[in-house]
This record gives structure tokens, sequence and C-alpha cells, in this order.
């Protein structure tokens, strides 16, 4: 194990149950979903007692409540808006999901749609697990990107106190979310566990990640295209992948990232720490990104920047990466390379004994002959 203390880079570069609906009386707009007809064992699907608890919270207003100690198997959950009222949901419990031989079609256990203001709080101990051993070892088959907690298309979301375990892909996802806080959230797969990224957000803006112990088989927090204003802070990340930027260029044809900020936070083990990652062949940018006051532990790579992530196209990337802050960064690194920047060349162009003229092309097109 190698010493690493290192304080500040800058770069500025180019590169089954059949219930039916219940109407139940309620107190101080208090709607349990045991009331609903859940039996909370683990092995009843309660997915329908979710459902009707949620139409009654969502019209009238007030908490939807998971009971603690109890463990509720369910299945592609829809909690959607939109509500005229705003939404608390008191997740004491836990929702399990069923094994891979009986899960029903579908790629998200819990789904949080279109919601403005919706509040969801536990006790440290509720919240879902995804029964994932049964998805990671199936090495050579069709494993689609189950994932526990997605959020789609939510407004002035806050979510605290709760534990999110072994999903059979990602952990918690964040989709078109503009204003949103997580703080204390316990995410906890094993290294082994393929694709299992704790936070992964896209097309979202101020997005607050704060106080929060993830471990992974990939990254702690994936920060992918079209976001912006992204704040991870007070992260204990390990196992894992790191906290990355991209990978950008991947799918999308313009994929752009900006206003990032990861500080203080500690890396235990992990591949990597602060990550920037884009395919070549890619487009758009990832700029004003800044990684400092970070404590690593056995880290293989500290500081990296890959901008030939899995190969890709065999063509230089447009992926722009500027504006990158390294700083306040100490403590142990597991390889041989503490910090690894490696951009591809700008592209160029070289015109011979050619005439003619080119309009909004990039890189720009400036040596042709009248």
């Amino acid at each position: 194990m190698q010493m690493f203390n290192f304080f500040v880079i800058i770069l500025g570069f180019i590169s089954p149950c059949l219930c039916t609906r219940l109407n139940v009386g309620t107190k101080n707009n208090n709607y349990n979903v045991m009331d609903y007809g859940a039996r909370g064992d683990g092995k009843t699907d309660d997915s329908h007692a979710f459902v009707n608890a949620w139409s009654s919270a969502c019209k009238y207003g007030g908490t939807l409540t998971i009971p603690a100690e109890k463990s509720f198997m369910a299945t592609n959950v829809k909690f959607s808006g939109p509500c005229k009222p705003k939404i608390h949901i008191q997740f004491d419990g836990k929702i399990v999901a069923p094994p891979k031989a009986v899960w029903k079609s579908g790629e998200y256990l819990i789904y949080i749609d279109n919601l403005d203001g919706l509040t969801i709080d536990g006790n440290g101990k509720g919240g879902a697990d995804g029964d994932g051993s049964t998805w990671w070892q199936c090495q050579n088959c069709n494993r689609p990107g189950v994932q526990l907690f997605h959020f789609h298309s939510c407004k002035n979301l806050k979510v605290s106190n709760i534990m999110v375990t072994n999903s059979p892909s990602g952990h918690v996802s964040v989709n078109q979310c503009n204003g949103a806080t997580f703080s204390h959230i316990s995410i906890n797969s094993p290294s082994n566990s393929p694709n299992t990224d704790g936070f992964d957000i896209s097309f979202s803006s101020n997005i607050l990640v704060e106080d929060s112990n993830i471990k992974s088989g990939d990254d702690c927090i994936a920060i992918n295209g079209d976001s912006s204003f992204i704040n991870a802070t007070g992260i204990t990340c390990g196992p894992g992948h790191g906290i990355s930027v991209g990978s950008l260029g991947k799918v999308r044809p313009n994929d752009k990232v900006s206003d990032v900020h990861v500080r203080n936070c500690t890396f235990t083990g992990t591949s990597n720490g602060g990550r920037i990652k884009t395919k070549m062949g890619g487009s758009g940018y990832a700029k004003n990104i800044i990684f400092e006051e970070i404590i690593l532990d056995n880290v293989k790579n500290p500081i990296i920047i890959d901008q030939k992530y899995k190969n890709g196209l065999p063509r230089n990337t447009d992926v722009v990466v500027s504006d990158v802050k390294f700083r306040g960064f100490t403590g142990t690194c597991s390889g041989d390379i503490a910090i690894n920047l490696d951009c591809r060349k700008k592209l160029s162009v070289v015109c011979n004994n050619a005439y003619g003229t080119a309009t909004n092309t990039i890189p720009s097109v400036t040596c042709l002959l009248k």
C-alpha cells in the first residue's frame, strides 16, 4: 500500500391478493397499508394493498404508513401523481421483492412518479430489499435492469433514513426530477453484485445526496447525461467503483453534465475515487466539476479521467471535459497510478487541395480554399 497525499489539480481542457378496493376510515389522514388488506408476512403478495392505500392518500392527503417490524412482498408498486395535497410516506417497515423465478414483469420494485413535495422518512430500518442474489448468480442469462426505487418527474422531494439492500440492479434511480434531497440513506450490496449502482441520476437538476453510506458492486453514485447542479457530501463509499460523472456518450447522442460538487467524502477499498468517464464517439460535455476534501483508504484509482471508457466507436471523442478541479485528496492508494488523466486529443481537420465551404461543423473546417 502506498501513501497518497494530493492537494490540488485544476483542469481546463477539451478533450396473488385479489382484494377489491377498500373504503377505509382513517384517523388524522393516516392510511396504514394493513387497513387495506396487507398481510406483512413477507410471503403474501401485498401489492394491491399498497395501490389502494396510495389511492386514498393521494386523493385526500396525509400519511401513507408502512408499519415497522413487517415485511411486505410486492412487485411494481406505483406511487403516482399528481396528488392535490402533499403526501408523506412513513416507511418504517420493509418492502421485499420476490425471488427472480416469480418476479412479475416490470423494471422497478417501487416506482414514484409525478409528485411535488413528497416526503419519505424511515426509522433507519425501513426500506426495500431486492433479493438480488437470485439474480446475480445468473451470469449468462438475460438479466433486466430491475431497480428498487425509481423516482421520475418529481419536484421538491425529500427522502431520509431508509435502507436499500441487495438490488438486482441499481438501487435508487432519479430521472427527470428537479429539487430532491436524499439524506441518511443506507445502501448495501456486496462488491461482486453486478451493475448495482447506489444512485443513478439522469436528466435531473438540483439534487443533493448527503450523509449516506453506500456499498455496492458498481458506482456509489453515477451522474449521467442532462444533469446539472448535483451535490454529494458526507458520503461513505465502499466497496464500489467510486463516484462517477458518466459514462457520457454511451447511448444518447449528446450527453451534458455540469455543476457537480462532491465534497467531504470517504472512499474505502473502492476501484476509483473521483472519476469522469466518456465514450469514444460520443458527444456533449462535462464541465464545472469539483471533487474536494476526499479521504482515501486503499483506493486503486484515486483520481481518474477516462475518455476512452470501454473503447466505443473508433474515432476521437466529441465529449468535452473542462473546468474540473480535484483538491484536498489524502490517504492511501492500492495501485501504482494515483492520478490518471487519459484524455483524447482534440479533433483536427486536414485539407489537401480541397475547395468549397463548410458551416456548423465540429471541429471547424477553416482550411478549405475558395
